[in-house]
């Protein structure tokens, strides 16, 4: 088979600089250098050598990388998405071998973290018969890799690692080649780090990432410091696709430019201090002439979360706040924001596995398209997004106007949180005359897979006197709500009776 070389530049004797494409794929490779190190530099170096012979998929926190649908043909994937949205993309992806650059631009370190997660995990949990050679470029890799905790949340940290952990450690046998770039060794996890065989080691001027460069490479101390003279563009390569002993090589040019890039002195504006200070101290046509205060919200119960999702369906404003100190805000812009943060829950809801997955992993989900729409946490705390969610798999989208139904709804708070949904479905069944729900219904409308979960819940509702469950003679469920009159049909249970089979219809 025909060896793929990868043209780098030259070396120091002014040889040609080569990497071997298909080692680069068994093995792996970790570029690491300060700013200004020419580090995304031999990055794109790298990836426009290898375009034509190896499907892509570049994580890029900085948009510097969109430039390659241009020239490539990449198609560039918009990270404002929920995280099993982009988990889906990412399968379909390597089932039709598609070049693409999740675009990561202008979030928060945490929503890129959660959605640079979902991205690999989709590319990681592909179906076996897609696992196709796959070059999975990764720049700014302490970010998604952090060696020890930082501002952002624990379990955003914890899946963003697993994730890279898993690229770098059990990518190989799925065909994901991880190509990483940090600027600081000393803050990238170091299982992440070990796991690549290949080394392009950059400008770099603390002692601590000097010594870890050095040791990768298998230099002594005093060999280290040349780290220190590099100039940009240059670089020590070692590794099974590079060179069997360490090597200076210089980067060629490239074919592409990113948006940023080395800064360029310009002369100041000539102003006087008199005018310079009218600019900065007035604002301008397009600036609004005051910033508009937080919200804070409390809580919301059951019963006002109910009346909320009424209005918003409606088109009508939603209800007042319930403090009185609280600033009124804009009708018209709480009612888009409430429309817009409706869609999202609708849209997390579409997912068929949503009803089973935990309701943890569920709220990160929404407070991460929440914000990538900008529209903070949604007004909807853990308690009350539990709430809400437990409205949705019930199937109960708002409240009616009778007094009956209000009731019910106030008695539904007095249960736990998770089984208040499972109370408004048997409610709304029961109101309606309609066929008692199964225990699977009752089940998944809790979360569960478990029919004996649902059997439960109405042993426990009906111990405890929200409800009366019984048996005609058929063996059918009907179920009765206290303190009315509403009363399902008959329904099956869905549990059959030890011992017994169905009958076979005669003909």
């Amino acid at each position: 088979m025909t060896k793929v070389a990868v043209d780098l530049g030259t070396t120091a004797t002014g040889e040609p600089a080569e990497m071997d494409l298909e080692e680069l794929l068994s093995t792996r490779l970790l570029v690491q250098g300060n700013s200004g190190s020419g580090k995304s530099h031999l990055f794109r170096r790298v990836l426009e050598q290898s375009a034509g012979w190896v499907q892509q998929a570049i994580i890029d926190p900085e948009g510097d990388f969109v430039s390659f649908s241009e020239r490539f043909g990449h198609v560039v994937v918009e990270a404002d998405r929920t995280p099993s949205e982009l988990g889906r993309i990412a399968a379909r992806i390597r089932q039709h071998r598609a070049s693409v650059v999740l675009n990561l631009e202008g979030l928060d370190a945490e929503v890129q973290m959660s959605c640079a997660a979902a991205f690999l995990n989709g590319l990681f949990d592909a179906d076996r018969h897609y696992w196709f050679p796959m070059l999975i470029a990764v720049d700014e890799a302490q970010i998604f890799a952090p060696s020890m905790a930082g501002e952002v949340a624990d379990e955003a940290r914890r899946i963003s690692l697993g994730a890279m952990t898993n690229l770098m450690c059990r990518g190989r046998k799925r065909g994901l080649a991880g190509m990483i770039a940090t600027q600081r060794l000393a803050k990238l996890a170091k299982n992440v780090a070990a796991e690549a065989s290949n080394f392009l080691m950059g400008r770099t001027f603390l002692d601590i990432d000097m010594a870890r460069a050095a040791d990768l490479l298998g230099l002594d101390r005093r060999q280290a410091e040349r780290f220190r003279d590099l100039e940009p563009g240059h670089f020590v390569a070692l590794g099974p696709a590079l060179s069997r002993r360490p090597i200076p090589i210089r980067i060629g040019p490239v074919e592409t430019a990113g948006r940023s890039g080395r800064p360029v002195l310009m002369a100041l504006p000539e102003a006087s201090p008199e005018a310079m200070a009218d600019l900065i101290f007035t604002a301008g046509a397009d600036e609004p002439d005051t910033l508009p205060a937080p919200v804070r919200r409390e809580p919301l119960p059951t019963r006002e979360l109910l009346e909320r999702v009424a209005a918003n369906r409606a088109g009508a404003a939603p209800a007042p706040q319930r403090l009185e100190e609280e600033a009124e805000p804009d009708p018209e812009a709480e009612a888009e924001r409430q429309a817009v943060v409706d869609a999202i829950f609708a849209d997390l809801m579409a997912d068929p596995e949503a009803a089973f997955r935990p309701v943890q992993m569920l709220y990160q989900d929404f407070v991460t398209h929440c914000r990538l729409k900008r529209v903070g946490d949604g007004g909807l705390d853990m308690a009350g997004f539990r709430r809400r969610l437990a409205l949705a798999r019930a199937g109960v989208g708002a409240a009616a106007e009778d007094e009956n139904w209000m009731e019910v709804v106030r008695r539904s708070e007095e249960l736990p949180e998770d089984m208040q949904g499972v109370y408004l479905l048997l409610a709304k069944a029961a109101r309606d005359a309609a066929p008692c729900p199964s225990d699977e219904v009752l089940a998944r409308a809790y979360g569960s897979h478990s029919p004996s979960r649902g059997r439960f819940l109405l042993t426990y509702m009906a111990e405890r006197g929200y409800i009366a469950a019984e048996t005609d003679f058929r063996g059918n469920r009907v179920v009765s709500i206290a303190g009315s009159d509403w009363r399902t049909g008959a329904g099956t249970s869905g549990k059959r009776t030890p011992g017994t089979t169905p009958r076979m219809r005669r003909a």
